[in-house]
This record gives structure tokens, sequence and C-alpha cells, in this order.
């Protein structure tokens, strides 16, 4: 039996997570879909080979300065919640709460509720009776659809395996993460051996457009692989489970962020193998499209159903981490109790997985979710920015804190991080700034709500007893 009727397991959570677990959990849960489907909308911005290739590389290593800035702050402050609350040690508990409000109420909760549409949506190329465009029937002027039943579906049964252990919800995502990497590693070396190639053509400005336009179409590209790359972070909260996180954490953080953009970055190269540029722009499946060119009709199924196996993966990577803020919050005094409290059988923070499974599920059905995602974009962006920023208020601040891994290339590796995300996230107000605008209202409706759970939980404790290991 994993669980322990122990007492401290019974009121905190266990170290019961490796170095294999940890790297397994961030590259499951980073790659999802956006792999299979972004580079043909990239390629409408940029129609050429050698900057659609930079673009993913420089998300790559975008994502990885990012991770060895966080690799400080992880095995600095090992404790359930990451990025809340490295944000909370820098700005105070508020800056900490509306991270956290916005994770649940959006960034999280909207996540898994659109892997799991998205997942019924590959279910139903196999199974169209299943499928997202199947409508059942009306409930109070919704209309329900299979898809969205299977969505709930699968949001229930990972979050009730998450729920009983750890170990349920470490073996899932070990084993679905080795299958999606098999896939793209077979993908990637039948595309180099066999198939029907074309010529890669590496001129980089086929279309002779103009230097400005370019610059755009390629800041436009990078915004794309941002989102591609979104969830590297993720791996933090749990930090509070891991072994050795002095050693694992930072380590996880900078082998998973290699293996991501190699994989992504050879992906690439052989959509590129199979399609000119010119055939890519616009095309949502790119995967499916470039395996049909390499392989024949039989592709898009073999890659439909890879992509139903990489979505599995990243929506039960998203279900195990996202609990653990809430309930990192929920022991500083900023949400309900129950939340911040582990199961006395399973050792698991239950309550704050059947909290968010009950809300994504909500989302799922109702469709709110993609509207909502949008407004968060911005936010998102934002926290990122913060909590990278904080390595350089904690080092001032908190000169004696215990750093077992320092940063390596401090300060220029953060500032390269803080300096590109800030431009990405101007670019997305103006680009969308109704929607940024709506994403900043509705983290302000958190400030209240913080001054509710300030007077409901008084002081917040700061020894931060979450973890036994």
């Amino acid at each position: 039996m994993e669980g322990s009727t122990n007492g401290a397991v019974r009121h905190r959570l266990v170290r019961r997570l490796g170095l294999f677990d940890s790297i397994m959990m961030m590259v499951g849960i980073v790659v999802g879909s956006g792999i299979f489907l972004t580079t043909g909308i990239m390629a409408q911005s940029i129609p050429s080979a050698p900057l659609l290739l930079l673009a993913w590389l420089a998300g790559g290593l975008l994502t990885l300065t990012g991770a060895l800035t966080f690799a400080e702050l992880g095995a600095a402050l090992p404790h359930a919640g990451g990025q809340y609350v490295y944000l909370r040690e820098a700005y105070g508990d508020l800056a900490g709460f509306l991270f956290g409000w916005i994770l649940f109420l959006v960034a999280m909760g909207g996540s898994i509720a659109a892997l799991g549409v998205g997942f019924a949506e590959y279910v139903g190329f196999f199974f169209p009776a299943l499928s997202t465009e199947r409508g059942l029937w009306l409930a109070g002027g919704i209309q329900i659809t299979a898809g969205q039943l299977v969505a709930v579906g699968v949001i229930a049964l990972l979050s009730g395996f998450n729920y009983i252990g750890v170990g349920f919800g470490k073996v899932i995502q070990n084993l679905f993460t080795l299958i999606k990497i098999g896939a793209m590693v077979a993908f990637i070396v039948l595309g180099l051996l066999i198939g029907n190639t074309v010529p890669v053509d590496y001129t980089l400005n086929p279309g002779a457009a103009g230097l400005g336009t370019l610059l755009i179409g390629f800041g436009v590209a990078v915004v794309a692989v941002s989102w591609a790359f979104d969830g590297w972070n993720n791996i933090t909260y749990i930090a509070g489970e891991i072994r050795n996180p002095a050693r694992n954490l930072p380590l996880a953080l900078l082998t998973g962020s290699l293996v991501i953009t190699g994989l992504y970055c050879a992906m690439n190269y052989v959509y590129l193998r199979a399609l000119p540029v010119g055939e890519m722009a616009g095309v949502v499946r790119i995967a499916e499209r470039a395996s049909t060119a390499l392989h024949g009709g039989s592709g898009a199924g073999v890659i439909s159903a890879a992509v139903i196996v990489s979505i599995f993966g990243a929506l039960n990577g998203a279900i195990f981490v996202g609990p653990r803020v809430y309930f990192a919050m929920a022991r500083d005094g900023l949400f309900f109790a129950k939340v911040g409290t582990v199961h006395g059988r399973f050792g698991t923070p239950a309550f704050a997985i059947l909290a968010q499974a009950i809300w994504a599920c909500t989302l799922a059905v109702t469709g709110t979710y993609e509207q909502l995602f949008t407004y968060v974009m911005f936010v998102t962006l934002f926290f990122w920015v913060a909590a990278t920023a904080s390595v350089f208020v904690l080092r001032k601040r908190r000169p004696d804190l215990t750093r077992p891994y320092k940063t390596w290339g401090y300060p220029a590796v953060p500032l390269v991080f803080i300096v590109v995300t800030s431009a990405i996230l101007l670019n997305t107000f103006f680009a969308r700034p109704t929607e940024s605008l709506a994403g900043l209202a509705i983290t302000l409706i958190g400030i209240p709500v913080y001054w509710h759970w300030r007077r409901r939980g008084g002081g917040t404790p700061r020894s931060h007893p979450s973890t036994i290991g």
C-alpha cells in the first residue's frame, strides 16, 4: 500500500519522485499537442525553412534560460507550490495568491479542460460517435456533445488515479511520456531514413520580403513557439515531493529543456523534408499532413494515435502538479482549509485534486475555457517574468538563504529571459489588447478575495511544514 497511517504522512506530502520521474513529468506536461499543430500556422508568418528552425531553437534556448533560473529558486525553496512560493517570498502574500488564483480559475483549470476536449477530438478521429461534433442534448441552453462527455470522463479518470496515490500518477506519467518520446523518435528516424522526401530549401528569404516583415513574422513565430513550450515551469509545483530537490530539480529542469528542444527541432526538420514551406502555410494538423506525404494514407491515423497518447500524458501531468499550488495556498491560510490537507491513506492532496477536477470538468462542459484561456495569456507571461526576476530580489533580500545551485550565467541568463519574455508580453498586449485587459481584470478581482482569505486564515505560517523527506 502506497499510503501510510503514520501521523506525519497524513499531514504532509512525502518525497516519492526521483530524477527520472521529474524529467518525465516535465517532458510529459510540455509536449502535448503544440508540436503537432503549430508549425503550419508559423509558416504563414515566416515562409522560410531556416527561420522556422531558428524560431524553434530560439524557443528552446529561451526555455533553458528560464529553467536555469527556476533551478536556483527551486533548489533554495523546495516546497510544494513552486512558482507560487517564489512569488510569495519575493513580493509578498498578495503576489503569490494572485498567481494561484489565476492558475486555479483559468490557467490550469482551463488548460486541463482544453486538453480533455483536445483528447476527445482526436478520439473522434477513430470513433466518430464520440466526436465533439456530435450533439447530444441541451441543458440550460448549453448543448452537450459526446466529445465533452469524453473530456469529462478522461479528466475524472486521471484525477481519480492521482487521488488514490502519487505512485499511480507517477507510473501513468512515466509510461505515457516514454511512449510519447518513442513515437516522436520513430517519426523522426523514419522521416530521415525512408519516405517521399523533398529537398529542404535553405534560402533565408525565398519570398524576398522586406526586413521589417521578416522580423515581425519571426516575432509572431516565436510567440507561437513559446506556447508550445508552455508548462516547463510546472515541475516546480511538485518540488515538495521530489527526492533530493537540491540536485534533482535543477537536473530535471535542465535535462527536460534539452530533451524537449531536441525533439521539437528534429520534428520540424522532418516536416520540412516532407513538405515545402509554401505547402505548410495555414495547415493546422501539420504532423498528419507531413506523415501522409512521407508514408501515405496510413500516416494520418498513426499520428492521430500518437497525439492521443501525447495529450493523455500532458493531461495527467497537469492534473498531478496543479493541486500542489492550491495545497500550498491553503497551508498559508489563503484557500479553503480542506484543500491544504493530505489524505490519511493515500498521502495525496486529495481535496485539492477533487476541487480542480470539478472546476475543470465544468469548464469543459460549458466550453468557457476557450475564451478564458485567451484572457490569461498576458497575465501568465507577466507571472513568468515576475518569478524569474525574483531571483534578483531574493539574492538581495535573503542573502542568507541556502542556495545549493546558483543560476549559471547569472545575471545575464535571467536577464535574457526577462527581456525576451517582456517583449513577447508587449507583443501579446498590442496584438490582443481586449483579452489582455480582461485577463488583468480577472486577476484584480482576486484582490478582494485575497483580503477575505487573509481575514479567515489569520497570519501566514512561514515554516511551510508541508513535506517530509
